[in-house]
């Protein structure tokens, strides 16, 4: 099994890694956020509905 190269703690160097890593999400829009969460939970069909309001209309 392949080791993880992420260490989680709950001390000093966690919060400042958790405060480099922040912006990089902020910047996704909310919808593709909320479509990672639900799959994350194995709601499936929620998720593809959350990520057909993100397809383009043409």
């Amino acid at each position: 099994m392949a080791r993880s190269l992420v260490r989680f703690s709950s001390g000093p160097e966690s919060r400042r890694c958790l405060e480099r890593c922040w912006p990089l999400d902020c910047d996704l829009d909310p919808l593709i956020l909320r479509a990672r969460l639900l799959r994350d939970h194995g709601d499936r069909p929620q998720a593809v509905a959350v990520e057909q309001e993100l397809q383009p209309v043409f």
